[in-house]
């Protein structure tokens, strides 16, 4: 059961470099579904985003080609963030991802799944271009309003100390 269980760990820190990288993953996938309406491309975005929750990046798509071919090939620093959050936030794109899926092939309602993907490409463009985590965000609220014990992350609960 241990060596379960050391599979299913979420790394922290975590390389903002490769994570922005992934959003932009996401993006593209996203963006595809929004515009062009391919929804088939919700199943592996939806299994991306489930992985990554479960185990951060190791068995998700996205996960090792950005962090074994693409984040190596960069001659750019690593900066390491709290993990914490940044799984939060996978966890609401899995929530987002899966709904999306449900919407298009459980109700038969693909454009509600295209609107769904047009609101994650929204929160994954703002994580790749700009830094911005809304995810991380809403997670250092909870923290503050005292819905997340500010043991989970104590580095997370000032999320100015993470510009530092």
């Amino acid at each position: 059961m241990s060596a379960i269980a050391d599979r299913l760990t979420f790394p922290h820190p975590v390389n903002e470099i490769a994570a922005r990288l992934v959003a932009a993953g996401v993006v593209v996938m996203t963006l595809a579904v929004a515009l062009l309406g391919w929804t088939w491309v919700l199943l592996p975005l939806a299994y991306g985003f489930l992985a990554r929750v479960a185990a951060g990046p190791r068995y998700s798509p996205l996960g090792p080609l950005v962090t074994r071919v693409v984040v190596p090939r960069l001659s750019v620093a690593p900066r390491p963030v709290p993990g914490p959050p940044k799984r939060f936030a996978q966890a609401i794109g899995a929530i987002l991802s899966v709904t999306a899926v449900v919407l298009a092939y459980g109700a038969g309602e693909p454009g509600a799944a295209r609107v769904v993907a047009g609101l994650i490409a929204v929160a994954a463009t703002l994580e790749a271009a700009f830094g911005l985590c809304i995810g991380c965000r809403i997670f250092a609220g909870l923290i503050r309003v005292g819905l997340v014990p500010e043991r989970i992350c104590l580095e997370c609960a000032d999320l100015s100390a993470r510009r530092a």
